[in-house]
């Protein structure tokens, strides 16, 4: 492979390189604000992906012309792109709102302190039942 191929796919190792530094920030982080970033930045690499299929060489804007040599590039991918971007930005508030929630609830957004809290949850559910019993304040359905 010449230098000058290597340099024509410039983009595509762009794409390759943020693709891979986003899932591996969404599967190596305990911080849920962090794997969100990840998460982000591998939409990012998918919505460049798209827009580089898009573009054709020497190809111009879809505007009608007389001349039948003229060579199009395909609209699609880039209205398709805008569409996920909004997507994509609706997605990541919902999860900064969820994970804002998670906070206020657990006091923590690390995913082992999490899942030590839902552990402890779960042992003292039990105890709640019995004790609940031993009260009198229990009634079955």
């Amino acid at each position: 492979m010449t230098m000058q191929a290597v340099a024509d796919l410039w983009n595509y190792y762009i794409v390759i390189f943020l693709m891979m530094a986003g899932l591996f920030m969404v599967i190596s982080r305990q911080n849920l604000v962090k794997k969100l970033v990840g998460l982000s930045i591998f939409q990012t690499s998918v919505f460049l992906f798209y827009i580089t299929l898009g573009k054709m060489a020497g190809g111009t804007a879809p505007i009608l012309v007389d001349d039948p040599s003229v060579v199009y590039s395909n609209p699609l991918p880039h209205v398709l792109i805008l569409t996920a971007i909004v997507v994509g930005v609706s997605t990541t508030a919902l999860g900064l709102a969820l994970v804002l929630r998670i906070n206020e609830a657990f006091g923590s957004i690390e995913e082992d302190e999490l899942l030590v809290a839902k552990v402890e949850a779960a042992l003292a559910r039990p105890n709640r039942r019995r004790q609940a019993v031993k009260d009198g304040h229990h009634h079955d359905s």
